[in-house]
């Protein structure tokens, strides 16, 4: 089995990091009880931060918190077709109703979804721990990259 170092992560975290710095958007799968997939369309509150995770702003009384509940894994693909950047994320995901985190991740273009900011009564994040990205970019002749976290 190999063994990673600091630097190796974050080498992994810098280059996922490339690869969707310029994608603000990706589409968040969740699982329903029944097995089937839901996916949503999110905006990422930040970059990936050195411990491997990502951020979106919710509400709390969503459907897909509800499901995030019930069974943790997750799937965030981004896709920047013009950059032949295609990029997948799975990881699990918890609900977390933490005001400073939130002030910290807070974006203005966030207002389009959650009109009274971070006044809103719902609010909450979605933190994302990543566990496996897998990429295809035109660097690598779509041959598909693997990292794991």
């Amino acid at each position: 089995m190999a063994t990673y170092t600091d630097t190796d992560r974050n080498q992994q975290i810098q280059k996922l990091h490339e690869l969707i710095k310029n994608i603000d958007y990706g589409m968040f799968t969740t699982v329903n009880d029944d097995g089937s997939l839901h996916s949503y369309p999110m905006s990422k509150s930040n970059e990936i931060n050195s411990e491997g995770t990502l951020w979106f702003f919710t509400y709390a009384g969503s459907y897909k918190v509800t499901e995030i509940e019930h069974h943790h894994q997750v799937n965030v693909s981004f896709s920047s077709p013009e950059q032949q950047q295609y990029v997948s994320i799975s990881g699990t995901s918890e609900l977390v109703k933490d005001h400073n985190k939130m002030r910290e991740l807070w974006k203005p273009e966030l207002q389009t979804w959650f009109p009274k900011g971070l006044d809103e009564p719902d609010i909450a994040l979605l933190k994302v721990n990543i566990n496996q990205v897998n990429y295809w970019d035109s660097t690598s002749s779509f041959k598909s990259q693997t990292i794991s976290f």
